[in-house]
């Protein structure tokens, strides 16, 4: 049984900064490439960024390039979502989802992904 737990949500003034942490369990975190997604009030869930399975591949979604940084540390099964001069329009559920495909890349389709945390809320006032 694959879990992710994401933590790191909270509030935080617009300008401001929040690190989501993502931990997986259950098989080999090295053998997932691995994503964050985020669903505002009333959106559709929607792509942030995403990174391979050896972390040598990154892509982020245009609106948050620049301010947003993946990372994972396969040692401790986590994937981390740094998320610097946050605005009003980040205000969301973020989720960290996992992608047990074997190449080593970076999945942007929410479909693609096989297992997802229970999001953790992240909410950015103005």
């Amino acid at each position: 049984q694959v879990q992710l737990i994401e933590s790191g949500g909270g509030l935080v003034q617009a300008g401001g900064s929040l690190r989501l942490s993502c931990v997986v369990s259950g098989r080999t975190f090295g053998s997932y490439n691995m994503g964050w997604f985020r669903q505002g009030p009333g959106k559709e869930r929607e792509f942030v960024a995403a990174i391979s399975r050896g972390g040598g591949i990154i892509y982020y979604a245009d609106s948050v390039k620049g301010r947003f940084t993946i990372s994972r540390d396969n040692a401790k099964n986590t994937v981390y979502l740094q998320m610097n001069s946050l605005k009003p329009e980040d205000t969301a559920v973020y989720y960290c989802a996992a992608d047990p495909d074997p190449l080593n890349k970076v999945v942007v389709t929410i479909s693609r992904y096989d297992y997802w945390g229970q999001g953790t809320q992240v909410t950015v006032s103005s």
